[in-house]
């Protein structure tokens, strides 16, 4: 009986064990990358490996700066004018602007899927003074929360940061 009992324990270790060594390891990875410009309010276009790349920040949203199909349909989800969705694009395009410049560099943290159906890198991008720019546009106001899956690290603490936003009434959430 005795024995039984000790196989029994031998046995819940090893698959304790086993079981979480043999499931792939999700390495965090983490590059350096050189700014050279912002696009909009939630695409950079950087250096990254001797290659010019763009960057669609992963857990966010921001509103077109331009008329184009998506600044429709996200002036029909919001319930605002063409124009009030564009110029609020240029707000939160400006914010970005203000935060990263030319030359800048930028720590660039991936999550499960490296790439979008465009091609552009997806990435949660970090600041060298250890912000990270993704939720420093969601707690300014100037992004909507966006979770694609299996990109979804850090969503409880993207949907904290635009709920902060919304509360205290900044950037798209000024007027409502």
């Amino acid at each position: 009986m005795l024995k039984n009992r000790y196989l029994a324990w031998f046995l819940i270790v090893l698959v304790l064990i086993a079981v979480p060594a043999a499931l792939p390891a999700r390495a965090e990875q983490r590059d350096l990358a050189t700014v050279i410009r912002v696009i909009d309010g939630n695409v950079l276009k950087v250096e990254y490996k001797d290659k010019k790349e763009s960057v669609r920040l992963i857990g966010i949203d921001a509103p077109e700066c331009k008329i184009n199909r998506k600044a429709r349909r996200d002036a029909i989800r919001t319930r605002q004018g063409l124009l009030t969705v564009t110029s609020m694009g240029i707000e939160a395009a400006r914010y970005v602007k203000r935060q990263v410049k030319k030359g800048d560099t930028v720590i660039l943290e991936f999550d499960v899927r490296m790439r979008d159906k465009y091609g552009r890198l997806l990435s949660y991008v970090h600041l060298v003074d250890g912000r990270m720019l993704n939720e420093e546009i969601l707690r300014a106001g100037y992004a909507y929360t966006v979770t694609v899956a299996p990109n979804v690290k850090y969503r409880d603490r993207f949907q904290k940061a635009r709920s902060e936003a919304k509360k205290s009434r900044r950037g798209l959430w000024k007027e409502t």
